[in-house]
């Protein structure tokens, strides 16, 4: 915070509470004043990211009074701001999931094309975080069962299963990974000289890949897992299976996607119904 605007969110206070009442004074100040302040900054339209950085100014000024004697008491100690609006996750359309991985020109058919596709194809049907996906080794695929073992945050692991096409991909990547002389690694993914993927290489395939088919903004691997997410509850998935897939500890975390799948239906109502 510059002091510019912190000089200029203690005399929007002032000039609120002199508006209220001419003789108050910053002794005067009790928490009820300070969540008026707020209630009229969210009536007039302001963001709740700068109305709790207005509040962080203004706690900062009373600690700050209140340390030196100025004040006897810091009467909004206990004032909260409202919480900030929850972005809701961007995703890729299902339709133009499936032109992309549909097509026979997105990817080529030598080793590094095949592992392009199979990285897609990895993120958009388990839903993995990049990390998890970089650190998968060879061992970690279990084909008999149509499963892999992830490790997520905190290095916990838990057991994703995957289907028949990603099966086949799996048996094909792997064929033309044991060809090549160079694998220096355990990891199932890996560069053109055999090391194990950079988080820099796999977001550059997934930006490249997903431009052919959306002009969005944002086109990163985690784009993919917000996308896995929207389509297994757009086909009925219950919301704690979804939790579970993705490696969630709460189910507030995954619950931004039913907003998100609201939004999509309410899109649709409006473009089919006749009285929308």
């Amino acid at each position: 915070m510059t002091v510019q605007s912190y000089q200029g969110d203690l005399k929007a206070f002032e000039a609120f509470f002199q508006k209220l009442d001419n003789n108050l004074t910053w002794d005067d100040i009790d928490a009820d004043i300070a969540r008026e302040w707020i209630v009229s900054m969210m009536d007039k339209g302001n963001k709740a990211t700068s109305t709790q950085r207005r509040l962080s100014a203004l706690k900062s000024c009373f600690r700050f009074l209140h340390k030196k004697g100025i004040v006897q008491r810091n009467p909004i100690r206990n004032v909260t701001a409202p919480k900030g609006e929850r972005t809701l996750p961007v995703f890729v359309r299902e339709s133009d999931m499936q032109r992309l991985l549909d097509s026979e020109d997105a990817f080529t058919n030598d080793f590094i094309g095949i592992r392009d596709r199979l990285i897609i194809e990895t993120f958009y049907e388990t839903g993995i975080r990049a990390a998890e996906l970089i650190a998968i080794n060879v061992e970690d695929v279990k084909t008999s069962a149509m499963t892999l073992c992830v490790r997520g945050k905190g290095n916990k692991q838990r057991i994703v299963p995957f289907g028949e096409r990603l099966l086949h991909l799996i048996y094909i990547y792997i064929g033309e990974r044991a060809r090549r002389n160079n694998i220096k690694t355990e990891a199932l993914f890996v560069t053109k000289k055999g090391e194990r993927m950079y988080y820099s290489i796999v977001r550059e395939v997934v930006t490249q890949k997903l431009a052919l088919v959306t002009d969005q903004k944002k086109r990163s691997p985690h784009v993919l897992r917000h996308t896995f997410a929207t389509t297994m509850l757009n086909h009925e998935a219950g919301l704690e299976a979804v939790k579970e897939l993705l490696g969630h500890e709460k189910l507030s975390t995954t619950e931004i996607y039913t907003h998100t799948t609201f939004e999509e239906l309410k899109k649709a109502y409006h473009n089919a119904h006749p009285r929308a």
